[in-house]
């Protein structure tokens, strides 16, 4: 295969900046995108600003990734937010929000994916989810729900897109010390550890692990599989 191409979403910071400096290292042009523009750049790294459940900027996105490159061989889903509260006093606008990054940017950016995908009858989609919806997370309701949301539709697409020999798949972290778990109350975080059978926070380096096994040339026969982290 000539030089990968990979396209992660949430790329400025986080489990997505760590992802993108990975694979560039690996010798893959390596596309990302956020809402804001991020404060460091990388030879062999392209950003994109965008909002991922803005329909129109990520169909134009992926015109233009289309007129350079000509194709995609990797989609890694990592953006998404989360909010710890209980339900009863969750807004609306929250769920909105949540929903609209989680569930329908992880449904424009496979979509876009696999339509430059099919074309050379190859790909690997890796989506993420998260333990808190296994571990029926309590005060995660509705992150969890649109984490479960996209298991669901990984499993099903999974399923569509096999004919073009596209795999997806998806990952569920546990806590990793990133921006998303930082208004996280330690006592909970703490809590959430204890249930897991391997009782330490997550890493990227933990992430990019399973991330490499889905990408894989060799994963070809592995499609519509969860794998969480933490021995949840």
């Amino acid at each position: 295969m000539d030089r990968p191409i990979t396209l992660i979403t949430g790329s400025r910071k986080g489990i997505g900046k760590y992802l993108v400096q990975h694979y560039v290292y690996q010798g893959h042009l390596v596309i990302g995108c956020s809402r804001n523009e991020p404060d460091w750049s990388l030879d062999g790294y392209e950003h994109y600003q965008v909002d991922v459940s803005d329909e129109n900027t990520v169909r134009a996105m992926f015109t233009s990734i289309k007129k350079k490159h000509g194709r995609l061989d990797h989609l890694i889903n990592n953006a998404g937010i989360a909010s710890m509260n209980h339900f009863m006093l969750t807004p609306v606008s929250t769920v909105n929000k949540i929903f609209n990054t989680n569930v329908i940017g992880t449904f424009l950016f496979c979509r876009e994916a696999a339509k430059l995908m099919q074309k050379r009858r190859y790909g690997r989609i890796v989506n993420f989810t998260t333990v808190a919806a296994p571990l029926k997370l309590e005060g995660e309701s509705i992150y969890a729900a649109s984490k479960a949301a996209v298991i669901s539709f990984t499993e099903v697409i999974a399923r569509e897109l096999s004919p073009y020999d596209i795999t997806v798949n998806s990952i569920g972290p546990t806590p990793i010390e990133t921006d998303l778990i930082r208004s996280v109350p330690k006592e909970k975080l703490a809590a959430l550890i204890n249930r897991q059978a391997i009782k330490r926070y997550g890493t990227v380096e933990d992430v990019a692990n399973v991330v490499d096994f889905f990408l894989k040339e060799e994963s070809s026969f592995i499609t519509g599989q969860t794998l969480f982290l933490g021995g949840v």
